[in-house]
């Protein structure tokens, strides 16, 4: 399928099913789809605890589940396939490359670089941190590289790396959202895993430079979204709110049992403050400041007490309701995780679109561009990679 068609298809389901995947089962107790399509609301809510955990890791399962109900959001699975970029070999550099870099990221690294081709007079490594990536690039593929970075700190220790690897690889102290004079016209431009407002910005401001080639990881697309994500390219009716380009990105690798507990204890309490408010106010949710780490440490009388503090609410109160919140919170959760299902059932579909929009452009401004993934889902579930060549 051509990428317009496939963008037009995919555009057309995700505005027939907005319902489903714009709600909020944790602020809204029964969301309005569940009363249009009672059969797929009893189902989910029915499903015992391993179902709901493995629903919720794997979009496409999610997908082929709510299909059940409703088959033309089957189409979904193959609009948001795209097949696997070739894999070139890799030269074996050892371990003199790799300090410091955790192995999951490592080999993303490698397989970024073995999914992408060097090109262009030199390459910019944007945003790039530490610069594993552009070191590794710069070694593998005996180019000069320039890394792109606004913390003073990650590039003093970039150079230390660069410098003990003996790679020609430079640093460049700047912000990425401002920089007017990188990338630079011919350039060969990098990114794994810029998120946001950053790769935007590497995309519109390489084309205006004359950017040889892109080669692009997106991350993070609400990363500076303020209400309504702004396509670059697409012309379509769909909006979505900074939460839904935040759905596009909450698929992770399988948590460990211990992770997945502390997420769910996390959720469950949240819950119960939520239900002890809506009890005081009337039944309106209403949106709170993030919670520190440290307060789910203690029991959950203790959490609610920091809460209804923080929140202004009468703490006096809460001694004698505590147990019934934190009921009321894990049964909540339960039905949050188990409608949650058909949300997450629509990740992958629209990642798809977002970048289709980032593909869109690109091809706009006159660059041939393939789009597949660089690496397998278990490595990290943002593995798309827009290649781009200017024509």
């Amino acid at each position: 399928m051509k990428i317009a068609d496939r963008r037009e298809r995919l555009d057309a389901l995700l505005q027939a099913y907005h319902s489903l995947w714009h709600a909020q089962p944790f602020r809204e107790i029964r969301p309005e789809w569940c009363v249009r399509w009672p059969s797929l609301a009893g189902e989910l809510l029915a499903l015992p605890d391993g179902a709901v955990a493995s629903l919720n890791d794997d979009s496409a399962a999610a997908l082929a589940f709510v299909a059940r109900h409703l088959p033309d959001v089957a189409e979904l699975q193959a609009l948001s396939v795209v097949p696997a970029l070739q894999a070139h070999p890799l030269g074996d550099h050892g371990k003199r490359w790799a300090w410091e870099i955790p192995g999951r990221k490592q080999r993303q690294i490698e397989a970024f670089a073995s999914a992408s081709r060097p090109a262009g007079s030199s390459v910019l490594d944007w945003c790039g941190g530490k610069g594993h990536l552009g070191r590794f690039l710069a070694i593998e593929w005996k180019r000069t590289v320039h890394t792109l970075e606004i913390d003073s700190a990650l590039c003093d220790e970039g150079e230390k790396l660069a410098d003990k690897a003996a790679a020609d690889h430079h640093f460049w102290r700047r912000d990425a959202l401002s920089v007017a004079d990188w990338p630079q016209s011919g350039q060969h431009a990098v990114a794994l895993h810029a998120c946001g407002d950053l790769h935007r910005r590497l995309l519109t401001q390489g084309c205006s430079a004359g950017v040889s080639h892109f080669d692009v990881a997106p991350c993070c697309y609400y990363r500076g979204v303020e209400k309504t994500y702004v396509p670059l390219y697409s012309q379509s009716k769909l909006v979505l709110s900074r939460d839904d380009t935040r759905l596009a990105v909450t698929e992770t690798v399988t948590a460990s049992p211990r992770l997945a507990r502390q997420r769910d204890r996390e959720m469950a309490w949240k819950l119960g403050f939520a239900a002890f408010r809506c009890e005081i106010f009337g039944d309106v949710y209403k949106t709170f400041k993030p919670v520190p780490a440290v307060w789910f440490r203690e029991n959950f009388g203790v959490f609610l007490q920091r809460m209804a503090i923080r929140e202004g609410l009468p703490a006096e109160v809460v001694v004698q309701s505590a147990d019934r919140f934190e009921v009321l919170g894990w049964q909540r959760q339960r039905e949050v995780m188990r409608l949650s299902i058909v949300r997450h059932a629509f990740r992958r579909a629209l990642e798809i679109w977002l970048v289709l929009d980032l593909v869109g452009y690109l091809e706009s401004q006159g660059y041939a561009v393939d789009l597949g993934t660089f690496c397998p889902r278990w490595l990290t579930p943002r593995n798309l990679l827009i290649s781009a060549r200017r024509v």
